[in-house]
């Protein structure tokens, strides 16, 4: 359970993917695959029980974590990954608020697969890999399991406290089993390095002060070769809306900070259903069959702020309108999965199938009843295919392709006064696209392996970002150029090697999009898209070295470089900004079993200074790196086990990644300073 070694339990058996549609061992995969085990991900919550930074601590090609309830700006390999909740997509394409990573509680996932670099083995959305969140199986007999935990600041034990509960039983009968769990979470406030209250995101919403419940439901039933399985997951986290941020001051130096009070209107709210129904048939027609149906609602709301904000403006309403908007997307879909092996009785696999998905998305002003962007609805039927060749010794090969056809459907609406109250006309606007893969991997010795791929992926733009900010008069949605899809190519290339002591990988990719999107901030305070060509490269390495019985030490490290477009003649000129690519990133770390209940991790994460240059080669951004370092020990005490951690344990005094890379005098917020966290969990 908690604390097992991460190389250790690879050496124990093979580690299987499922989120490449069909079961398949990690080493005949030709790209990079994190996969982060229940133990591993059980140590890193009772650091922070938050997804993005259990990310970053084990993936450094993704972004460092926000710390707040919006994830707007966290990327991985530069590119917005697609979240999954067992194969269901969390995120919201057509109108990305930045709420995808707060979906469901962390404690009742089994484990997490992140594929990266872009593909399009779920479909849409996938620009910079896959985050599957796979949540826990019924057990063969009766199982409860229980875990209770606390966090809390020196500065003030009160108002900084986190406490969280989180229950769960499980059984099978005969045929039928069934886990039915149920998780709650109060958050309090975080100070800084230097006791100071953090700022509030009272607007993009924030996990402090806050409250979240989650209730899960799986059940399944088995026959013959076949099993039928039900998901229920229902997710809410809400603001408590007690306080109420004080902008800082970026040039003086000045961090945002808070203070208690009363806000108008709503507190920022995530609320989220997720069902899916799975049937899986072993042997039909010599064949494995794999569907799944399934349905989520959901439902952001922003808060608001002192401040009025200047796009909210009307003068139909009065001066200084206090307004909040409120995304809402409903997805349907299918999932088809066909499986051969041994086509022809040749050493070839065929995947086969095809995936339908209706999107339905809008974002109004709650407060005042005004549409900011108009009902969207999306049709999507993409059918695809798949081989793996094994005829060659030592060797894998993969070939597939998918072909998306997709329509957009909106009304005839008209723009907030802000943008000149433009009346825009509607359309059915129909983009189709064939997407390729290949791959392959060769087993050199028993120690050494090589692999590369190609792959393809389909995004639409932030549909609803681009729509609401129409300002010019004339436009039509069939022809807005703004709308077209992006297509995004990932090339990778990688060596691996393990001899049972030592595990590694070197990996080296390229992402590239003719026609991508740039998230731009303005003078409100309001992200605008921008259309242009972006090209990233980089590489990640990691490494595990177990020495002896008792201590493994970890290396990770991400490096990355972003440029676009500047002025549309085709060829990349400027950086990237910290919106849409990561610093690099070393992570280091030592686990230790000092004795069979007692073991301990140390872990570091530095982030790399970095300057971004525009075409002129002008600094456009500083951002001045720093280097944290978390603390965890696991113990096994009264037929469980207790964990403890310090969080940045040399109480480090930083701003943010996010806060230095987009300047902002309301979100200068520096980073949790030292803390401390204590669990129990017991299976019985």
């Amino acid at each position: 359970m908690a604390g097992t070694p991460l190389l250790a339990a690879e050496q124990i058996e093979e580690v299987i993917v499922t989120s490449s549609r069909v079961d398949k061992p990690l080493s005949t995969i030709p790209n990079t695959v994190t996969v982060i085990d229940q133990a591993t991900l059980q140590q890193q919550l009772s650091i922070q029980n938050d997804i993005s930074t259990v990310l970053g601590n084990l993936v450094p090609s993704f972004s460092p974590a926000r710390q707040k309830m919006t994830n707007a700006g966290e990327t991985l390999r530069g590119r917005k990954p697609l979240y999954l909740i067992d194969g269901v997509p969390q995120s919201n394409p057509l109108r990305n608020g930045g709420r995808d990573g707060h979906t469901i509680d962390p404690t009742l996932l089994e484990r997490v697969e992140v594929l990266h670099g872009a593909n399009a083995i779920h479909g849409l959305g996938a620009a910079g890999g896959i985050i599957n969140l796979i949540t826990k199986r019924p057990s063969e007999t009766f199982e409860q399991h229980v875990r209770v935990d606390s966090a809390f600041q020196g500065e003030d034990i009160g108002e900084s406290g986190d406490y969280g509960l989180s229950y769960s039983l499980s059984n099978s009968f005969d045929a039928a089993d069934i886990l039915a769990g149920v998780s709650y979470r109060s958050t309090g406030m975080a100070y800084d390095a230097d006791g100071e209250v953090i700022g509030v995101d009272n607007t993009q919403g924030d996990t402090m002060d806050s409250e979240a419940l989650d209730l899960f439901l799986k059940t399944g039933y088995d026959w013959d070769d076949q099993r039928v399985e039900l998901m229920v997951n229902h997710y809410d986290i809400e603001s408590n809306h007690e306080w109420i941020s004080v902008p800082g001051d970026v040039a003086a130096d000045i961090p945002s900070g808070a203070v208690k009070g009363e806000l108008p209107a709503e507190g920022a709210q995530n609320q989220v259903t997720t069902i899916s129904l799975n049937y899986l048939n072993a042997d039909w027609l010599g064949q494995e069959v794999r569907v799944q149906a399934f349905r989520q609602d959901f439902e952001a709301t922003y808060g608001a702020q002192i401040t009025p904000i200047a796009t909210f403006q009307d003068p139909s309403y009065g001066p200084d309108l206090v307004d909040q908007s409120q995304n809402n997307s409903e997805k349907t879909g299918l999932k088809l999965t066909l499986f051969m092996d041994e086509v022809g009785g040749l050493p070839l696999s065929v995947v086969y199938g095809m995936d339908v998905l209706q999107d339905e998305t809008w974002q109004a002003l709650i407060q005042t009843g005004r549409t900011w962007v108009p009902e969207t609805r999306y049709e999507n039927l993409a059918p695809y295919l798949q081989l793996e060749y094994t005829g060659i010794e030592r060797m894998t090969l993969t070939a597939g392709v998918r072909h998306e056809k997709s329509e957009l459907q909106v009304d005839d609406f008209t723009t907030l006064y802000s943008y000149g109250s433009q009346f825009v006309t509607g359309g059915n606007p129909d983009f189709s696209e064939t997407l390729y893969n290949a791959g392959g991997t060769y087993q050199f010795t028993d120690t050494w392996r090589v692999f590369a791929n190609y792959a393809e992926a389909f995004s639409m733009p932030d549909v609803g970002r681009v729509l609401r900010g129409i300002n010019e008069p004339g436009q039509d949605v069939e022809s807005f150029l703004d709308l077209t899809p992006i297509l995004t190519e990932n090339a990778e290339i990688g060596l691996e090697f393990d001899n049972g002591t030592i595990s590694a990988q070197l990996s080296y990719y390229t992402s590239n999009s003719d026609f991508g999107q740039r998230l731009q901030r303005g003078d409100d305070g309001i992200y605008t898209v921008k259309r242009e060509k972006t090209d990233v490269d980089g590489l990640e390495f990691r490494a595990d070295w177990a020495l002896g019985e008792a201590d493994v030490l970890g290396l990770r490290y991400a490096q990355a470089e972003g440029r676009f477009d500047s002025d549309q003649d085709g060829r990349v000129d400027s950086d990237l900004g910290g919106t849409n690519i990561s610093p690099d990133r070393l992570n280091l770390s030592w686990e230790r079993r000092w004795t069979d209940g007692l073991n301990t991790r140390l872990q570091l994460s530095h982030l790399f200074d970095r300057k971004v240059k525009d075409s002129e080669d002008v600094t456009v951004n500083t951002f001045d790196g720093y280097t944290t370092l978390d603390l965890i020990a696991n113990l096994d005490l009264f037929g469980g086990v207790v964990s403890a951690s310090i969080q940045n344990l040399t109480n480090e005094d930083y701003y943010t990644y996010y806060s230095q890379s987009s300047p902002n005098d309301l979100r200068n917020f520096k980073g949790v300073g030292r803390s401390f966290g204590v669990s129990y969990q017991r299976y019985f």
